[in-house]
């Protein structure tokens, strides 16, 4: 079995009842939908989904969900935890074929810190979008987004311009060329007190998260 697949059960009940009695037999109710089809109510086992949740890009890998030798393609796109205990309370999951587009949010890794100009410099390096949303084929969710510092000076920025994005994957934002992270100059290093004019507040992330949720009465 790969570390994408998981098995599941299908269930014959939903309701606030049923989802108790899962979770007290360790199972996580949950629910594929989309593609067109009826929303389709499973059980997974809370020891795989939370090891998944934390082992990082859980939003962002395809799953095979195997139930009764039947397999199904799906894409996390939400989860609930409880508010206290911090288990895992349920999970949406959305079908995905070669030709489904989804909205997700890649992180950003930053190379070549330790050769910038501008943090040799004495600089911080100001992160404005640790995510960019974009949207893309669902088999072809890029990991990660990388970031070249090596040629940045102080007051510099960070653009989605320098980013090579994979072919189909086009970001939410398409009216400007948005900032994603910049060379800030530390006070101290100001001269007479004048602020660099490049440095101002940071541009704000304006996206919404696009987030469909389904209708399973589970979510409690």
């Amino acid at each position: 079995m790969s570390d994408n697949t998981l098995t599941a059960q299908a269930r014959d009940r939903v309701g606030k009842g049923a989802a108790r009695e899962l979770r007290r037999n360790n199972m996580v109710p949950a629910v594929i939908y989309g593609d067109k089809k009826d929303p389709f109510p499973i059980a997974l086992p809370i020891k795989e989904v939370t090891k998944k949740i934390h082992s990082g890009g859980f939003m962002t890998n395809i799953l095979t969900i195997e139930v009764d030798g039947q397999k199904h393609q799906a894409l996390p796109k939400d989860y609930q935890l409880h508010p206290v205990k911090d288990t895992v309370m349920h999970v949406d999951l959305l079908r995905v074929s070669r030709n489904t587009v989804v909205t997700v949010e890649v992180p950003v890794h930053f190379e070549n810190e330790e050769t910038c100009p501008g943090l040799k410099a004495g600089g911080v390096l100001n992160v404005v979008r640790h995510t960019v949303e974009v949207n893309c084929p669902a088999t072809d969710i890029p990991e990660f987004f990388s970031v070249d510092l090596s040629a940045l000076e102080l007051g510099d920025s960070a653009n989605i311009s320098m980013v090579a994005l994979p072919e189909g994957v086009v970001p939410t934002i398409t009216d400007r060329d948005f900032t994603i992270a910049t060379i800030a100059t530390p006070a101290g290093l100001r001269s007479d007190g004048t602020e660099d004019e490049d440095e101002g507040a940071p541009e704000a992330p304006e996206t919404e998260v696009i987030n469909q949720k389904s209708e399973d009465e589970d979510g409690e």
